[in-house]
């Protein structure tokens, strides 16, 4: 009887273990049968697209441009920008190009007009030519509506072409230096292109701007203020 007692008790405390044991023996093997392996099909595929991948970007560090070469390319405007493969820069550099080559043309264009009105002009009016009235040059004539006569004799009408031949004249040079300034910068810009092509930027790069309060001091009172901080 006591023999009995004792089986029963140990049954009763082993059973619960044992069902316990047998149910995650089960779920684990159902578990196992649930994954499926993948089709050789879709393996392939997988290890394709990474090959591919990783061969494209081995092929983009591996590119490097040389800042000679870049230079020596950069003579003609926006070869140093597609060198560097910075092709959205292309648009930049030719529209501030054709910007700067329309005011040069624009300025000497009005330039030359003027100067060859204000040199006839005064050439027709010298006494000492002794150029008769219907002989005068139609340059000088041309700007203005008024009477020949009256205009070949009127000092503020030749004051007012020398004035506008010396201000086309400056803004002509001016329009020069701007754009020997373009093309100087389009050979620095692909240099310094080519020369940080790595350089390697941080992605934590941000700004933070909070609230601050100074307290007040002896010398100060209190005061509010945004204070902005870069990290980098």
């Amino acid at each position: 009887m006591r023999n009995l007692f004792v089986f029963l008790l140990a049954l009763q405390l082993f059973a619960p273990m044992f069902v316990k044991a047998q149910s995650e023996h089960l779920l684990v093997s159902d578990t196992t049968r649930a994954v499926v392996q993948p089709d050789s099909s879709v393996q392939s595929v997988v290890i394709a697209g990474d090959s591919v991948a990783t061969s494209a970007m081995q092929m983009k560090l591996a590119f490097k441009p040389n800042p000679t070469k870049a230079v020596l390319l950069a003579l003609i405007p926006g070869m140093g920008q597609v060198y560097n493969r910075k092709y959205w820069k292309l648009p930049i550099v030719y529209g501030a190009f054709m910007g700067c080559m329309y005011a040069v043309t624009w300025n000497n264009r009005q330039y030359q007009d003027y100067s060859d009105a204000y040199k006839d002009l005064m050439f027709d009016a010298d006494p000492n030519n002794k150029v008769p009235q219907d002989q005068w040059h139609e340059s000088w004539q041309n700007m203005s509506s008024r009477d020949p006569a009256d205009l070949i004799k009127d000092s503020n009408f030749q004051t007012t072409l020398k004035n506008r031949k010396d201000y086309y004249r400056r803004y002509r040079d001016l329009s020069l230096i701007i754009t020997a300034g373009v093309y100087a910068l389009s050979i620095i810009d692909a240099y310094v292109d080519a020369q940080l092509f790595d350089f390697d930027i941080t992605p934590d790069l941000s700004m933070r701007v909070e609230p601050v309060v100074t307290p007040k001091t002896s010398f100060s009172s209190t005061t509010c203020g945004l204070n902005c901080s870069i990290k980098f």
